[in-house]
């Protein structure tokens, strides 16, 4: 599989540069979820990042992707189909 370096910007990585795997498209997945284990037994507190295009270059075209922190923090999600319900 290949991958490519991506930044992460925002929350406990920030500024942080680590290889994501892409898919068969070259695309980094949509979101990033890192658990963290805690020290009291309890399940790991899980940081969702969600991705956004990278900086622009010389023409203002994006250059890439990076990972953004989402302090909401709801991991999958998925597509938002109109006869679902919400939770």
């Amino acid at each position: 599989m290949r991958s490519e370096n991506t930044l992460f910007v925002g929350g406990p990585l920030d500024g942080r540069v680590l290889p994501v795997l892409v898919g068969p498209t070259g695309l980094p997945p949509k979101t990033y979820e890192i658990p963290v284990p805690r020290d009291d037994g309890l399940p790991p507190e899980v940081h969702v990042y969600r991705r956004v295009p990278g900086p622009t270059g010389r023409l203002g075209l994006p250059r890439g992707w990076q990972y953004a922190y989402d302090p909401a923090g709801r991991a999958g999600g998925g597509p938002k189909w109109p006869w679902r319900k919400r939770r």
